[in-house]
């Protein structure tokens, strides 16, 4: 069996994160001055696309953002964010015979922190947060060409719209987690290569 390269989103595919993640964006975007999402659903609507090209075209000034971010995260209690039940079993035995990564618009130091309080640790060969790229498809093409991975063996897991757009956009196979922050019906016009409803179901691909 050939060795797969598992490419993972972080919040809504591994942390259970929504209310904690429309909290914080949303006292951001009060702080800078654009408070241009009002409703959950304008917040899930900016997930349709990449995360910073949505802000973008709202007005807002995405590094004026991310310095606002960095300076209330200490603000948060990152206890409320928690992995997705019978996840980690799951990303266990895929790491047995695959490589895995962890690609978000969240920060690396996060997503790090929370790895290592919950028992992920050693299981993500790298971590390509906002701080490396904003763009995942762009981030998706790195991690292909830095591991020598085959596309038709490259696999994302998102759980948006926006994931399996950007996916699709740099030619891997898109998987799309039922369990995150867009339903399954919003998943499924994106046409994703593979829809998963359980992590179990990740071990059939």
């Amino acid at each position: 069996m050939s060795s797969k390269l598992f490419l993972f989103d972080f919040d809504g595919v591994i942390a259970d994160s929504l209310s904690f993640y429309e909290e914080f964006v949303g006292a951001c975007l009060e702080q800078t001055g654009t408070p241009v999402i009002k409703t959950r659903e304008e917040y899930l609507d900016l997930f349709d696309g990449n995360f910073y090209d949505s802000l973008h075209a709202k007005g807002v000034d995405t590094t004026a953002f991310n310095n606002t971010a960095i300076a209330i995260a200490s603000e948060m209690d990152y206890s409320r964010i928690v992995p997705f039940h019978d996840l980690l079993p799951v990303i266990c035995k895929l790491r047995e015979h695959n490589t895995l990564l962890v690609i978000s618009s969240n920060t690396s130091s996060t997503i790090r922190s929370f790895l290592s309080r919950y028992g992920f640790d050693g299981i993500f060969d790298d971590i390509l947060g906002a701080d490396f790229m904003l763009s995942k498809s762009k981030k998706i093409n790195h991690a292909v060409e830095k591991w020598r991975a085959h596309k038709d063996l490259t696999y994302y897991v998102g759980d948006t719209t926006g994931d399996i757009k950007e996916g699709k956009a740099a030619g891997i196979r898109t998987v799309a987690a039922t369990w995150g922050w867009h339903p399954r019906e919003r998943l499924e016009k994106a046409k994703p290569d593979y829809i998963v409803d359980s992590p179990d179901d990740l071990l059939n691909i």
